[in-house]
């Protein structure tokens, strides 16, 4: 059976071809050790592989190497539950902390022990963009940051010393459109619905996240005003998905989609026009020469974020080098890719240290092109004087509406959820 490949493992693998964008400059101010001594980080998450090359890269630049334990997003979370002992480390999104948070098995994050703490985008540590507050619709990381103390069950509301996870990437989800066979323009979530679209629209079969992606549909339609779209009440979840149902009975989904490469393929031959999508599946399908838009929308961006956990029982020099592991991560090379796939690092300043200054001002400022964008393998993605879908970072992360989200309903929401795909 063909392993589903979750956006988190799209981060993991498409690593394996950052080795050769990597070539130029080792990180400084980090110890050598000899292979035989060479310390073993046990790596929890839903990664499939992290790429030879990037593997030896962290070897020559921290002597660390790296045990994948690899899962579905619910096995990490069953098993930060049920084997906290397992894995010295997690990668995991924020929308899990108020599952995990209560159950003593995750450590404090130390901000003391992080070199670019003070460097993490406030979009994370006070929900603001340049300044600005942002949407917090849902379990925006602010509101599920920090902690008490370094063994709390409880978040505080005030930043501490202590944190749930080390922030590592981030993004503002949309649309995917297929701008060359729509052929008009597109602004609106409410288009997902359009009988125009009918059985060429898409919607990701991830409940979680689904849910919030038809919030924002059955909102922009002028259906319904949700209070907060990342915690609905049984009323709000059965009407949204009675919208849903009836779209999907009437013929308007082509798929559902929960693989990463059923998202490209389905978009790349045309057979859906509108969809959601992930950062990457725009890469791959503009990397196969075919027209593909991340469409900015007048609604806003639904975003997730992601980071690093240690489990509580981590002490000594196991956890000298998991926060080694962590301090490495956010030193500017794996932000530089994470920015080229079109992500966003939780650390900006180390991340431009990595790119070309052309390079920096598509991804990052919204400005025209003034050379080809490559992708992290060398493939075009952007022709001279293209500008990036949505624009600067401040414009998209500024744009945020809404954050993927762990209901206090959830069960309830995943059974309505899969009712209506089995409708």
């Amino acid at each position: 059976m063909k392993k589903s490949l979750t956006r988190r493992n799209m981060l993991k693998t498409s690593t394996a071809a950052i080795g050769a964008v990597a070539g130029a400059g080792l990180l400084k101010g980090f110890p050598a050790i000899h292979a035989a001594d060479a310390p073993v980080i046990r790596y929890l998450g839903t990664a499939v592989n992290m790429g030879d090359a990037v593997q030896k890269r962290l070897f020559d630049d921290t002597g660390i190497k790296v045990k994948f334990i690899v899962k579905t997003t619910d096995e990490v979370v069953k098993t930060i539950f049920t084997q906290p002992n397992s894995f010295d480390i997690v990668d995991s999104e924020y929308f899990s902390m108020p599952k995990l948070v209560p159950s003593g098995n995750l450590l404090g994050m130390d901000t003391k022990r992080i070199k670019e703490w003070d460097n993490v985008t406030s979009a994370f540590t006070k929900g603001e963009v340049a300044g600005k507050k942002i949407g917090d619709q849902g379990t925006a990381p602010k509101k599920v940051m920090y902690l008490k103390g370094a063994k709390s069950k409880e978040f505080a509301s005030e930043p501490t010393q202590y944190v749930t996870l080390i922030p590592t990437v981030y993004n503002a989800d949309t649309l995917g459109i297929r701008p060359d066979l729509i052929k008009r323009p597109i602004s609106s979530w409410a288009e997902l619905l359009n009988p125009e679209f009918k059985g060429k629209a898409s919607i990701l079969n991830i409940p979680s996240i689904g849910i919030m992606d038809a919030a924002m549909v059955v909102e922009a339609m002028g259906e319904y005003k949700y209070p907060d779209k990342g915690n609905m009440t049984k009323k709000e979840i059965d009407l949204t998905m009675k919208i849903f149902t009836e779209a999907k009975k009437a013929g308007q989904f082509r798929a559902f989609w929960s693989d990463f490469n059923e998202s490209v393929n389905l978009m790349a031959s045309g057979e859906v026009v509108i969809q959601s999508m992930w950062s990457p599946a725009i890469t791959a399908v503009r990397t196969k020469g075919i027209p593909c838009v991340y469409q900015p929308l007048k609604e806003g961006y639904r975003a997730w974020a992601a980071g690093f956990g240690l489990p509580s029982t981590t002490k000594g020099r196991q956890a000298d080098i998991c926060y080694e592991f962590i301090n490495w991560y956010l030193s500017g090379w794996v932000g530089a890719y994470l920015n080229r796939q079109g992500y966003y690092s939780a650390v900006i300043p180390t991340a431009k240290k990595y790119m070309e200054a052309y390079e920096w001002d598509y991804w990052m400022m919204g400005k025209p092109a003034t050379a080809d964008i490559m992708s992290p393998e060398g493939k075009k993605l952007a022709s001279k004087g293209e500008v990036r879908d949505g624009g600067s970072y401040e414009a998209r992360m500024g744009g945020v509406a809404c954050w993927n989200a762990t209901m206090d309903e959830n069960k309830y929401m995943v059974r309505k959820w899969n009712e209506m795909i089995a409708s």
